[in-house]
């Protein structure tokens, strides 16, 4: 029998490689290796269940997909990220927007869960938020504050489908214990609740 220290939990979760992988999800690792140049660790412990792996990504895709740009899609993720207090999805998306040369105190306000500058980008922020809190059932004070702030009624689903595929990641990754890969440690991130 194995003891764990209190407040720890021991993984049962494996961090998959291309061998060890189910077949299934072997074809998506490898995509994901091709792409990124490595398989993150998060990406490896997801690989246990292909299904959640693949349904994973491909909302994601279709996420990419949508009508808001690279920094509002950045602005949900890591809202919900911080929301669901995901340190491999803040660090991740952390540095995702450093690369893209985003402002830095963009990203520190993202990763406090602090009001944003940008009025348009806070009320996203605010709209996010509300759709977490409310589970969908936004209060219409709410939905038409989002809308008087520029936004369509299909940004409002397009959020809704950046939190869907957003609770996906941060609940696979806190259920398998997903640990920060390497090149992340420079954004590692830790909720104030922590």
């Amino acid at each position: 029998m194995t003891i764990v220290p209190e407040g720890h939990v021991m993984s049962v979760f494996t961090a998959h490689t291309p061998e060890t992988a189910p077949a299934a999800a072997r074809p998506t690792m490898a995509r994901v290796q091709r792409k990124l140049g490595h398989l993150p660790v998060a990406v490896a412990r997801m690989a246990e269940s292909p299904e959640l792996l693949t349904g994973f990504l491909t909302a994601n895709a279709t996420f990419e997909s949508t009508d808001l740009d690279p920094v509002e899609r950045e602005v949900v993720v890591l809202t919900v990220a911080t929301r669901n207090e995901c340190h491999v999805c803040v660090a991740m998306h952390t540095a995702t927007l450093t690369r893209r040369g985003t402002d830095p105190e963009l990203i520190a306000a993202l990763r406090a869960g602090a009001p944003l500058a940008d009025p348009r980008l806070e009320a996203l922020r605010r709209f996010t938020v509300a759709v977490l809190d409310h589970r969908g059932a936004v209060p219409e004070a709410e939905l038409h504050g989002f809308l008087a702030a520029g936004w369509r009624p299909r940004h409002a689903l397009d959020v809704v489908l950046g939190v869907g595929t957003y609770t996906i990641s941060t609940f696979a990754n806190r259920l398998t214990d997903a640990p920060l890969d390497p090149p992340l440690t420079a954004y590692a991130w830790a909720s104030a609740t922590a």
